[in-house]
């Protein structure tokens, strides 16, 4: 293990520039020319008669008006009332205005959704220009009607690859998506109970989302908050994601993903509160994470490399963790942070990881910090600057193990340890204080654990690890 000089603290002034710089991009003020409502198309709003046909007609008229004018965009508005709903498809130049009192409710039934399985959302943009929600009002999915048996530990849900429309076990509807479109704007609106995936974005260029509630239920698997997949230039900002699976997801399956920005965000979740992966055939590259709370989560900040994409640059700072165990039905073990690469099988390639900051992290967890290259794709140049760690037990879940899924090496016992690295070229450690609380500790008496002959180039600046009393 070679030691080297502390490197200097990153320069931070590069998080509002970037903020800054992306901001014109994707927040141009609108006025309102035009307004159009789903009711003077016949809308009834009972939550039980299908307003599909008014909304959508509402939508067309709205784009054929707004393609016409030189003045965008149209406002699709609706009046109090639960408007349910099969499929609708947004349009460019046209917004969903969902004010207070009124909810769009998504349909349960296969012939609700298009036939194509990618495809099936409650609310659909393809290859759209200045397109957005917004309104204050609600999306609901009716997740719980998708359930199969409810269970504490994880739900049973249905899956409608028995009717051959798609396979797997996850086969239901996602509940909003954004696919191939530019300047998306989503903002002052709840999202809620999700069947699968919350909020997709698709190959997307320039994207706000902002002030935006969601609520998962919290034993449901694959709610996903915000998944943002191949996109560029996105920003996410006072977004409050309550969910059962991870909150706020980036991926990579076609094309890379560069300039994302997420800041003043609270999050729960019984999976990652951020997690990077697992798709990640392409590279990550420019993300900024900063001024979020992680509460009661199952893992805080997460990279599951597992397909071959590189990922670099990645910021995360002035962010509150808090980690516990839960069913291990679910991934994750209680990890504050959790940086891992591998692959996925062994026709998978291996990425690599380099040049992460976590600056300004304090962390209240069961479990360690986790960090996992594998010979291919090595963990390069990790800091850790201003960190509080405080590790104590207080569920009933066994430890132990730590959590390579998916693929990998799966589940493996190993005893607990306040930073478990293998496979880094290049980790500076500085002001970190980690305590450990003393009521067991057996499970608690190792700081550091490397995995030997993996781990490289190390410096500790003012490490501090030491038990408390309550």
């Amino acid at each position: 293990m070679g030691v080297a000089l502390a490197a200097p603290i990153p320069q931070l002034t590069a998080i509002p520039f970037l903020f800054l710089l992306l901001l014109p991009t994707i927040s141009r003020s609108h006025c309102h020319p035009f307004t159009i409502s789903v009711a003077d198309f016949g809308a009834i709003g009972d939550g039980k008669h299908y307003d599909t046909s008014a909304i959508q007609s509402a939508i067309d008229a709205c784009h054929n008006t707004s393609s016409s004018s030189t003045t965008k965009p149209c406002y699709v508005t609706f009046p109090p009332g639960t408007f349910l709903t099969a499929t609708i498809f947004l349009k460019s130049n046209v917004v969903l205005n969902i004010p207070q009192g009124s909810t769009i409710l998504g349909g349960t039934k296969l012939e609700d959704y298009p036939k194509e399985s990618d495809k099936w959302y409650v609310i659909l943009a393809e290859n759209a220009t200045d397109v957005g929600i917004t309104g204050g009002g609600v999306v609901d999915g009716q997740g719980l009607e998708f359930v199969v048996k409810f269970d504490q530990r994880k739900n049973v849900m249905v899956s409608w690859n028995q009717t051959g429309a798609c396979s797997g076990d996850e086969c239901r509807p996602r509940l909003v998506g954004f696919l191939y479109s530019t300047n998306v704007k989503v903002w002052n609106v709840t999202f809620t109970q999700p069947a699968y995936w919350c909020l997709h974005i698709v190959r997307c260029e320039n994207t706000s989302i902002h002030d935006v509630s969601i609520y998962g239920d919290f034993n449901t698997p694959n709610n996903d908050g915000i998944d943002i997949e191949d996109s560029n230039n996105t920003v996410i900002t006072r977004c409050h994601i309550d969910t059962g699976d991870d909150a706020i997801c980036p991926k990579t399956y076609t094309s890379p993903l560069y300039n994302l920005t997420a800041t003043n965000c609270w999050i729960r979740t019984k999976s990652s509160a951020i997690k990077l992966g697992s798709a990640s055939w392409f590279e990550f590259k420019n993300l900024i994470f900063d001024n979020i709370t992680i509460v009661d989560s199952h893992r805080g900040l997460g990279f599951q490399i597992r397909d071959g994409g590189n990922v670099t640059d990645v910021t995360f700072s002035n962010i509150n963790i808090s980690t516990r165990y839960y069913d291990p039905s679910w991934w994750g073990r209680a990890e504050p942070i959790y940086v891992t690469t591998c692959p996925r099988d062994s026709n998978s390639k291996e990425g690599s990881i380099s040049n992460l900051n976590f600056i300004n992290i304090t962390a209240n967890s069961e479990n360690g910090i986790f960090l996992s290259g594998s010979r291919g794709g090595l963990l390069r140049n990790l800091r850790f600057i201003n960190v509080n760690l405080t590790y104590k037990r207080w569920t009933k879940y066994d430890g132990g193990l730590v959590d390579y899924r998916p693929g990998c090496q799966g589940l493996v016992n190993h005893s607990a340890a306040g930073i478990i690295m293998e496979h880094i070229d290049g980790l500076d450690v500085e002001n970190v204080n980690m305590r450990w609380f003393d009521g067991r500790t057996v499970q608690w008496d190792n700081p550091l654990d490397f995995r030997p002959s993996t781990v490289y180039n190390i410096s500790l600046l003012n490490f501090h690890s030491g038990f408390y009393r309550q």
